[in-house]
C-alpha cells in the first residue's frame, strides 16, 4: 500500500517538471520523422523539400535526400517528442493503467487490442476524439462451455478548459450469452485524471449493478502512470471497496511499451490479512491499431 501511494505521490510532483521541460525547449528548425516503405525511420531537420525528394539533416548521418515515392508517412517532430536528440514517439497506450480505463479520451480512428493471461480479451475503438467503444469476452467455450461472457466498453471524454484536467464517464455492459435468463450486470463510473499522456493520476468512482439493482457502496479506484524512459512506464492500479477491505485490491508493475505493442508485467495483492500471500503475477499484451 505504501508503494503505491509512494508512486501517486511521485506522479504529482513529476508532472510539472514534464512541462517545464517542453517550455523550455529551444526553437529551432522544423524536424521531421520519415518512415520509408523499406522500414526504414530517419529523424532529422528538413533542408528543403520538392514534389520529387526531401532532403533531411540528420545527426548520424548528415544530409539524406530521399525519394518521395519512397517515402511511407512524414510527419513533423515537436520539441517535446525530443530528449536529448532521440524521438520519443508519443505514448502508445495512454488512455488506460493495466486494466482500468483513465479519463484521457481515445483519438479518433485509433484503438488497441488486450490481451491479459490468454483468456482476458478487449477491443477498444476512438469513434471520435472524445466517444470510444468497446467490447470484450473470455472464450470459456474453448473448454467445452456453452455459455459466452461478454461485455461492452462505452466512454464518454469531456473536455474542461485546464489542459491537466480531464474528465470521463463510462460503463461495463456485462452479459452472457448461450445461458437462458441470465441477468446482465455491470458498472457505471465517473473519473477524472490529472496530467498529461505521459504521467497521470486517476480517481474514479463506479456503482455496480445486478439483477436490477445497483449496490449501495461505491467502488473506487486510485491508479497512477509515469513514463520513466523511451519505452518504459510504472504503473499501479488499486480498488477499494468502503466497508469490505477484504475485497479491496492494490496492484504496482512495469509496461514495458515499444511504439506498436505493449506488454505490462504487475502484483496484484488483496489488502486486509493475506496469510503470507505476496501477489497474483498479472501479464498482459495489447496491440495498438489505427495509429
Amino acid at each position: 500500500m505504501g508503494v503505491c501511494l509512494g508512486l501517486l505521490l511521485a506522479l504529482t510532483v513529476l508532472v510539472p517538471p514534464a512541462q517545464a521541460q517542453q517550455q523550455q525547449a529551444p526553437p529551432d528548425s522544423s524536424r521531421y520523422r520519415v518512415e520509408t516503405a523499406d522500414g526504414q525511420v530517419l529523424l532529422g531537420t528538413l533542408v528543403s523539400e520538392t514534389d520529387d525528394e526531401v532532403i533531411l539533416a540528420s545527426r548520424q548521418l548528415g544530409k539524406v535526400t530521399i525519394q518521395r515515392k519512397d517515402i511511407e508517412r512524414m510527419q513533423e517532430v515537436g520539441p517535446d517528442r525530443l530528449r536529448d536528440g532521440e524521438y520519443w514517439f508519443r505514448n502508445p497506450q495512454s488512455t488506460r493503467y493495466f486494466f482500468a480505463p483513465n479519463a484521457l479520451g481515445i483519438p479518433e480512428g485509433e484503438g488497441y487490442y488486450q490481451n491479459a493471461w490468454i483468456l482476458l480479451n478487449n477491443v477498444n475503438y476512438g469513434a471520435t476524439d472524445h466517444l470510444s467503444v468497446g467490447a470484450g469476452t473470455v472464450p470459456i467455450f474453448l473448454f467445452g462451455a456453452e455459455a459466452l461472457p461478454i461485455w461492452f466498453l462505452p466512454k464518454v471524454s469531456i473536455p474542461t478548459p485546464q489542459d491537466q484536467l480531464h474528465l470521463a464517464g463510462g460503463a461495463v455492459f456485462g452479459g452472457v450469452l448461450g445461458t437462458a435468463g441470465s441477468a446482465g450486470a455491470g458498472l457505471l463510473y465517473g473519473s477524472a485524471t490529472l496530467g498529461g499522456r505521459d504521467h497521470n493520476v486517476t480517481l474514479g468512482l463506479g456503482y455496480g449493478y445486478a439483477d436490477g439493482g445497483f449496490t449501495d457502496r461505491p467502488a473506487i479506484n486510485v491508479s497512477g502512470m509515469t513514463r520513466v524512459g523511451r519505452t518504459t512506464y510504472l504503473i499501479s492500479e488499486n480498488y477499494f471497496f468502503p466497508g469490505v477491505e477484504e475485497a479491496s485490491l492494490i496492484s504496482f508493475g512495469l509496461r514495458w511499451a515499444p511504439e506498436n505493442f505493449a506488454v505490462d508485467f504487475a502484483l496484484v495483492r488483496p489488502l486486509g490479512d493475506t496469510n503470507g500471500f505476496i501477489g497474483l503475477p498479472w501479464l498482459g499484451v495489447t496491440v495498438p491499431f489505427g495509429q
